[in-house]
């Protein structure tokens, strides 16, 4: 193992698998990669550099055993593990005509912490319970009733070692993805298949959560899913504290990744000439609760200008800018965040709602986040790019129409309101000018007129811009907002 790299952090949970069938799956997780590996099957692939993670110290089967060993019986006392257990797998069994064989040893776990134990050794007895004629059901059982310390009685069995080569008995795991994740994905994933190799989940953005449908009772659940949508993992822990440890730590891993992949996303905006203001401030999951009471998962990426989601980390230039949804920040606006004023802080109240102005009124989004760091931490961003987006663009213009002239309305942040008029061939004409201190009230029809009243002898100003005027509303709020932000009374 690489200098300065972490070991990989191993566990044994259960895989859905077709039918809704739970399979035992080791997970190992690595600083960029959540390894799967079903735990009766072949072992783990390896890493370069790296032992095979089913084989005692690395070794093929049979090719780390001192040839002292073959066909002599050893006492082995194993330690069980909180998380884990002894950490093999077995095959074999009378029905097969075979003893009860480790077939795969879970490299970090009880077992091999023995260092004296071997794929190929024959499990004789355990804890002076006989298993040379057991079934492979009875084996299984034995082993699940031992307590915290197990004695085997084993002797390696030289002449089967090519088994575990050429078998492809034993259990098997399917890549099925959870209901929920066929309902909140758009993107396509990996068909059903027997899985008989170790398989990866690249962490660089991929989604993880317990907020897991069908309804979780027992907080049992965990679903991961590639960036791109392509592998979904419905697992399921022991009990909620392992669940919670295991989110924790994937969660971790990935987040540890997002500057990279903020990086390269920058990179990509830069490619395509779009420097000015599209700098990536965050990146990360959001779950939209869609009005048919449905959900869908959207990765956000938040620039100074804009909030874009997409339904999966866009890998081209050419994805980045086809976005499924792009709100301007300064036409956005928080309207609520967290639980309701009183209410305790449920998990389904870890959201916030963004309304956002547009030529075809208002749309307003609710999502929801993992925890209440999250959802501070993009409230936070949220507001502040609001902020950050007004005093970036300054000023905003619009075609309209007053007192039956053809004019534009600007607003500056600064320089407050002006209407001016531009005749062919002939200089701009300013109509009015009032500066936002003087804005005693603003409305709209939610139609196409916008109504303004700075208190002047003119009354109130009525302007028809052709459209919903919805988009002019919200960046006025945006600039008085940031004016008032400037001023410091607002934390």
């Amino acid at each position: 193992m690489a200098a300065g790299r972490r070991a990989p952090r191993t566990g044994l949970l259960e895989l859905r698998g077709p039918g809704g069938q739970w399979l035992r799956v080791l997970l190992s997780l690595a600083e960029d990669a959540l390894g799967v590996s079903p735990a009766d099957g072949p072992g783990p692939a390896a890493g370069p550099g790296e032992a095979p993670a089913a084989q005692l110290n690395g070794g093929d089967p049979g090719s780390a055993v001192p040839e002292a060993l073959a066909n002599i019986r050893r006492t082995v006392r194993v330690v069980k593990q909180d998380v884990g257990g002894l950490g093999i797998s077995i095959k074999g069994g009378r029905e097969n005509k075979m003893p009860i064989l480790i077939s795969k040893i879970f490299k970090g776990l009880a077992a091999d912490q023995t260092e004296a134990l071997y794929v190929g050794d024959a499990i004789l007895a355990v804890n002076g319970t006989d298993l040379s004629e057991a079934t492979h059901d009875e084996a299984v059982q034995a082993l699940k009733k031992t307590g915290k310390e197990v004695v085997l009685e084993v002797k390696y069995m030289k002449e089967i070692s090519p088994y575990f080569k050429n078998s492809s008995s034993g259990a098997t795991v399917s890549w099925d993805p959870s209901p929920a994740t066929l309902q909140k994905r758009s993107s396509p994933l990996l068909p059903p298949k027997e899985l008989r190799e170790a398989r990866t989940v690249p962490l660089k953005m991929c989604y993880v959560s317990r907020k897991c449908l069908p309804t979780d009772p027992e907080h049992r659940y965990l679903e991961v899913c590639s960036a791109d949508g392509r592998i979904a993992l419905f697992l399921r822990a022991k009990d909620e504290a392992t669940a919670q440890s295991w989110l924790s730590a994937i969660q971790a891993s990935a987040g540890a990744l997002v500057p990279r992949v903020k990086e390269e996303l920058r990179a990509q905006l830069a490619g395509a000439g779009a420097v000015a203001g599209r700098d990536v401030k965050h990146v990360g999951w959001l779950t939209e609760q869609l009005p048919s009471a449905g959900t869908r998962n959207l990765l956000a990426v938040l620039t100074e200008k804009e909030l874009l989601l997409y339904s999966s980390l866009p890998q081209s230039r050419d994805a980045l800018g086809k976005p499924v949804h792009s709100y301007p920040l300064i036409a956005t606006r928080l309207v609520h965040s967290g639980p309701a004023k009183g209410s305790a802080l449920y998990e389904a109240e870890l959201s916030f709602a963004l309304r956002s102005g547009t030529r075809l009124g208002v749309q307003t989004h609710l999502f929801s986040l993992e925890s209440p760091r999250d959802l501070a931490l993009w409230t936070r961003l949220l507001v502040d790019g609001t902020h950050g987006a007004a005093e970036l663009v300054q000023e905003v213009s619009a075609a309209c129409t007053w007192k039956g002239q053809d004019c534009t309305l600007s607003i500056h942040i600064d320089k407050g309101f002006t209407i001016s008029t531009t005749e062919p061939g002939l200089s701009k004409t300013i109509l009015l000018q009032q500066p936002f201190e003087k804005l005693q009230m603003s409305s709209d029809d939610g139609t196409k007129m916008l109504y303004l009243d700075f208190g002047g002898p003119e009354g109130e100003i009525q302007l028809d811009l052709h459209s919903c005027p919805k988009t002019i509303v919200f960046i006025i709020h945006s600039f008085l907002s940031a004016k008032v932000t400037r001023l410091g009374l607002l934390a």
